[in-house]
């Protein structure tokens, strides 16, 4: 499955109790189709004491979601837009290459 979001990434949350919500990608689980966004969708987990002497605690984190629900937000327009697909031709070690480069849908800003 492919997914247009990529780590570093700034998004915005569609859908679900976050809407509205922007935050950085911390890292993409491609295999599910899911994104871990800083601040986004905390749950909290019982820690359990593993050592005598140590206390359980509860901590907050953040919780996968799925990649739908969640939109990139272009760095120069600073909209949520879609991500376009454009093959450039760009020189690396003195060869010509064809890469593919992720681009803004609404102003065409590469992303």
């Amino acid at each position: 499955m492919s997914m247009n979001v990529k780590k570093g990434d700034t998004v915005v949350v569609l859908s679900g109790k976050d809407k509205g919500k922007q935050g950085k990608v911390q890292h993409a689980v491609p295999s599910e189709g899911k994104v871990v966004v800083e601040g986004i969708n905390m749950v909290t987990c019982h820690v359990k004491a593993r050592k005598q002497g140590e206390e359980s605690t509860i901590v907050r984190r953040e919780a996968p979601l799925y990649a739908s629900k969640v939109q990139v937000v272009c760095p120069k327009c600073s909209k949520a837009t879609r991500v376009g697909h454009k093959v450039e031709k760009k020189t690396v070690a003195g060869k010509e290459k064809n890469v593919s480069v992720r681009v803004c849908k609404k102003c065409g800003a590469e992303l």
